[in-house]
């Protein structure tokens, strides 16, 4: 499963040396930010590589973003929370002017419902840190949409969880994109893969712990499967419970082996209820 995305790289001349990888795997950066050189230019920017096809009602909480700015567009994932709101990440809704939401989709066109709305529906955190990956997450407010068996909510984690560190846990990413780096077209069908959980010291090995910290999740990335540019804000699913928010891979591309990280959302329980009523 795959996340590259087209716009310029944005971070990699501030943060190369503040968080230089301690052993060469590349900086970390958002899939959105990875460099053009590494992207297939397909006008969205999703990915997920080496992963599976997901059948129809599969992940009903999966939606698709697509942001609009003065400068272009891309495209990210996010998560049903509640009929009105979903969560997705910090740097997909930085510099958007609005966004159509895709909901209930398996075939990326094909949705059971859409809306449009503009960056005043955006609740984007207050502290999100470009350079230090920090904070990235974000709330989307749309108008109220009925649930069924292909739009339905994602359950939050509960407060006890925050003590879990899910290590050697396996989770589940979703998301649109291409199947392949060498791919010329973005994949029609939602995509989805199992990732093992890794302990948040390896992956500071790699990252170092200015970025890995304890707001994070990383994930093992064997057999170049792993998120990329367009998974951006997709879920990270543990037992039908939302662990995670696509956050940052490795500079290097997403099929280097280096971890895949991901927002903690047992981090930011009570910043989504006090933002949108929505509780664990």
């Amino acid at each position: 499963m795959k996340v590259f995305v087209v716009l310029a790289l944005l971070v990699a001349s501030a943060s190369a040396g503040l968080l230089s990888s301690p052993i060469g795997a590349g900086e970390p950066i958002h899939p959105r930010n990875l460099p053009a050189v590494l992207v297939q230019r397909e006008g969205v920017e999703g990915r997920i590589t080496n992963g599976n096809d997901a059948s129809e009602g599969q992940f009903p909480y999966q939606v698709g973003l697509s942001f609009t700015s003065s400068s272009g567009g891309w495209w990210c994932g996010g998560s049903l929370i509640s009929n009105k709101w979903l969560l997705t990440a910090a740097h997909c809704t930085s510099g958007a002017s609005g966004v159509t939401v895709y909901l209930g989709a398996t075939v990326r066109t094909s949705p059971k419902a859409t809306y449009s709305v503009t960056s005043s529906s955006f609740v984007q955190h207050k502290s999100y840190n470009s350079v230090r990956l920090s904070n990235d997450i974000s709330l989307i407010q749309i108008p109220a949409v009925s649930l069924s068996a292909y739009i339905n909510v994602i359950e939050l984690p509960k407060i006890s969880s925050s003590y879990s560190t899910y290590s050697g846990q396996t989770a589940i990413a979703s998301g649109w994109g291409l199947v392949s780096d060498s791919a010329t077209a973005v994949s029609s069908k939602l995509q989805y893969a199992k990732l093992a959980v890794i302990t948040n010291s390896v992956c500071a090995k790699t990252y170092s712990s200015l970025v890995v910290t304890s707001n994070t999740i990383c994930t093992a990335t064997p057999s170049a499967t792993s998120t990329c540019s367009g998974d951006s804000g997709g879920p990270l699913a543990l037992d039908g419970v939302l662990i995670g928010v696509t956050s940052f891979v490795s500079s290097a591309g997403c099929e280097s082996g280096a971890p895949a990280g991901f927002v903690r959302v047992t981090s930011y329980l009570d910043w989504i209820k006090e933002n949108s009523g929505v509780s664990y």
